[in-house]
């Protein structure tokens, strides 16, 4: 977001006029600029414009109407008043209907303008924010807008993820269910050169045996009964882009064979064909099991093992980085606010204490579940009375990582200033020292 002071551009052809409307609003402390034409308005507003319009819609060369048209085209949250004269109200009222934000008649009273004015920059201001917030929440830029957490396993993973993603090397994620193992996949793929390419992903459990093979390397049409038609399989759609295979230990044992083929030899067969097709994808397993322990138990091929594990990716459980929480909590009810079109209730101390001593066995998945009720105003956790014994999670362990959460959070907002950090939050410097010093985050 552009975080420059909002700016009122102000198209007058009439100097008077434009000087009067720049000093009733330089009286308001309302920083804005003029220009006499339609014109030079747009030259001056780009993309990154951070303020309002206030036009003339009489102006030489192109008038008003026309530069609310161009305007609104780029930029369809842009408030534009528009400035009338006498005979120009159903003009004037016509260009509402078609996106002006609001109209002055000539003559008008400085309070007028500064009136409409405010209430111009408040919507301008808030549509920004909005703006800002969601392309922060869609996070497509950046690895840390999209891997969330402060954590030094998930530092290292996103480290992991930007060595690898560029490579054409088969990946191996390993993480119980509700890790984000799907995130991360997308993610080697989005920051990937086959970006542009197709992300097909295919739950290897979610299949009947006597479908599975049809859909991961399709069919001839009459190969079998009831095949109509020619089908592309799962394989030969991501050419050239990215196969995700989630939940790989499901995959049966005679199409694990055929598999390890097409990633030996980069080509495959559909059902009912002799035909060699080639195929260039870069292939990502999931797994919730010890696909070695399985292989050595002859559950699942030790040879298609070591094919995918090229490179493994582990992802921790939510239990063992509690310091994560709180900030994917924010992350997760910031996303549900907006999608609700709800204000982001304030968390109280009891959810917070219940977020940091919960088992979280369902991992993200489960939190980001809690932070949408919370989002809703229902109670975020269903049941008052859930235990967390199952993890052994103690109080001075949900303590000590919201402790290290809340100091890593206020280092980050002063740029690893100890007298700042300490002032702000109202700590001796000795004390948040040593405490540094003993969360490792110097």
């Amino acid at each position: 977001m552009n975080t420059s002071p909002l700016t009122v551009l102000i198209v007058e052809d009439d100097p008077h006029v434009l000087l009067g409307c720049q000093q009733a609003l330089a009286l308001e402390d309302i920083a804005s600029e003029g220009v006499s034409s339609a014109e030079q308005a747009l030259e001056r507003i780009g993309d990154d414009f951070a303020g309002i319009v206030v036009s003339d819609i009489r102006l030489p060369g192109i008038d008003g109407l026309e530069l609310l048209s161009r305007l609104k085209a780029r930029d369809s949250s842009l408030p534009v008043v528009l400035i009338t004269g006498h005979g120009d109200i159903d003009m004037a009222v016509g260009a509402m209907r078609n996106g002006a934000y609001d109209f002055m008649e000539k003559p008008f009273s400085p309070e007028r303008l500064v009136d409409v004015v405010r209430r111009a920059l408040e919507q301008r201001g808030l549509a920004r924010e909005v703006f800002a917030l969601r392309r922060q929440l869609a996070g497509h830029s950046t690895l840390e807008g999209r891997i969330i957490g402060r954590s030094p396993a998930m530092q290292s993973l996103r480290e992991l993820i930007a060595n690898v993603a560029d490579t054409s090397a088969n990946v191996l994620i390993e993480g119980e269910t509700g890790t984000g193992k799907e995130l991360v996949a997308r993610c080697l793929h989005d920051f990937s050169r086959r970006q542009g390419q197709p992300f097909v992903a295919l739950n290897c459990g979610g299949l009947p045996e006597n479908l599975f093979e049809s859909e991961i390397f399709g069919h001839e049409a009459n190969a079998f009964t009831g095949a109509g038609k020619r089908r592309i399989g799962k394989i030969e759609h991501a050419n050239g882009g990215t196969l995700f295979l989630d939940e790989i230990e499901s995959m049966p044992i005679n199409l694990q064979i055929k598999l390890l083929r097409v990633l030996q030899e980069r080509t495959l067969e559909r059902l009912g064909s002799n035909q060699s097709i080639p195929v260039d994808c870069r292939v990502i397993a999931a797994t919730k099991s010890d696909l070695e322990s399985l292989g050595q138990n002859g559950q699942f091929r030790s040879d298609l093992y070591y094919r995918l594990n090229v490179v493994t990716l582990e992802l921790p459980p939510l239990r063992e980085r509690r310091e994560d929480i709180l900030q994917l909590f924010e992350h997760f009810l910031q996303q549900s606010s907006l999608r609700f079109d709800r204000e982001a209730p304030q968390l109280d101390s009891q959810t917070l204490s219940r977020l940091m001593s919960h088992d979280w066995l369902g991992n993200v998945r489960e939190l980001r579940n809690v932070a949408e009720r919370f989002a809703l105003g229902l109670p975020a956790f269903k049941k008052a009375g859930a235990s967390t014994a199952s993890q052994g999670v103690g109080f001075a362990e949900a303590v000590e990582a919201f402790e290290r959460n809340l100091l890593s959070d206020a280092l980050q907002r002063t740029g690893g200033n100890l007298s700042q950090a300490s002032q702000e939050l109202g700590m001796a410097k000795t004390t948040l020292f040593d405490k540094v010093k003993k969360y490792g985050l110097g």
